[in-house]
């Protein structure tokens, strides 16, 4: 059975948010990093945060979530450079399932669907909710020198747009995929 690792990518500055995003919490209890670090841990073989150096904090609470941590000294480079890190990280994998840190309604069962795809030999694979891709997007191996290369803030845009055609799409029931936060007011009330 290929073994699929989670790369929750976490090492952003959250400047819209007003600083430690990640920390905030919910309403039902948990913090937007933890929830999604959880559902993460759920759903794949192994896990793995990519954090900023010196996020004691931060990853203290990964780890409590069941994730591995991984610190990316260019993490400020952006998100290109974070998941390059977290794949090199996670190399003997099969495949990888990127999850954003600031998306914490995905459901672990969405999560799941996207690392059986690629078990099952989908090569890129991501889900759909009312008609539009959302995250997370799973990669196989076939694309580990793509994803250990990348840099930057652009992530893997290039790649998905260039191979589109290898995208296994997978209707799911989950709002969720869609669903960051970026300032706190994309966090509901109590």
């Amino acid at each position: 059975m290929p073994s699929i690792a989670g790369v929750l990518l976490a090492a952003g500055e959250s400047r819209r948010f007003g600083g430690r995003k990640l920390l905030h919490a919910l309403p039902g209890g948990g913090t937007i990093g933890k929830r999604s670090a959880a559902a993460l841990a759920a759903a794949v073989d192994r896990a793995v945060a990519v954090l900023a150096p010196d996020d004691a904090e931060l990853a203290e609470v990964m780890r409590s979530a069941g994730l591995e941590v991984c610190c990316c000294p260019d993490a400020r480079e952006g998100m290109g450079a974070s998941l390059a890190c977290g794949v090199r990280a996670t190399a003997d994998a099969d495949g990888w399932v990127v999850a954003l840190a600031d998306m914490p309604y995905v459901k672990p069962a969405t999560i799941a669907a996207v690392a059986d795809a690629l078990r099952s030999g989908a090569a890129l694979a991501a889900p759909v909710h009312a008609g539009r891709r959302g995250h997370p997007v799973g990669f196989t191996r076939t694309y580990y020198r793509d994803l250990i290369a990348l840099s930057g803030d652009e992530g893997a845009r290039r790649i998905l747009q260039r191979d589109a055609a290898h995208m296994r799409l997978l209707p799911v029931d989950d709002p969720g995929i869609h669903r960051d936060i970026d300032t706190p007011d994309d966090i509901p009330p109590c």
